[in-house]
């Protein structure tokens, strides 16, 4: 299935996470730039990477956010491996995905174990950072 039907299933009730991460991961979207950095937003501590599965799709996420019916949003292209692989790690402090943020079929892609790698997870596989208390035995 392609990513729009990995992320319809998902919707429908019908998820298969395994087969939505990877579909993501080997899926270019596009990701709008702000100053040549992907543009973001913070929320709950967690940076979330806005990425779009297609023109049309960042073109409702920009009259959604006010923007002029025509007005080109600057934007790089990238694969979902490289995305989730190297950009994620790169950025300071957890980091996740918000594709097609703003429409009926969006997805998020969270900064855990088995979607980030462990050293960017928030759940703290592998030495990762963790948001979790230490645990101590007195």
């Amino acid at each position: 299935m392609s990513l729009a039907d990995e992320v319809a299933a998902v919707h429908a009730g019908r998820p298969d996470p395994a087969a939505l991460i990877g579909e993501f991961r080997r899926t270019h979207v596009i990701l709008p730039t702000v100053d040549e950095t992907p543009m973001s937003a913070e929320l709950d501590g967690i940076r979330w990477l806005y990425a779009f599965t297609d023109e049309e799709a960042l073109a409702r996420f920009a009259l959604s956010r006010g923007s002029e019916p025509g007005t080109e949003w600057p934007y790089v292209t990238a694969s979902g491996a490289r995305i989730l692989d190297v950009l994620i790690p790169a950025v300071e402090g957890p980091t996740g995905v918000a594709l097609d943020a703003g429409s009926e079929q969006g997805a998020l892609f969270p900064p855990v174990a088995g979607i980030v790698p462990d050293s960017a997870a928030v759940d703290g596989a592998a030495g990762g950072p963790s948001n979790a208390p230490d645990k101590r035995e007195d």
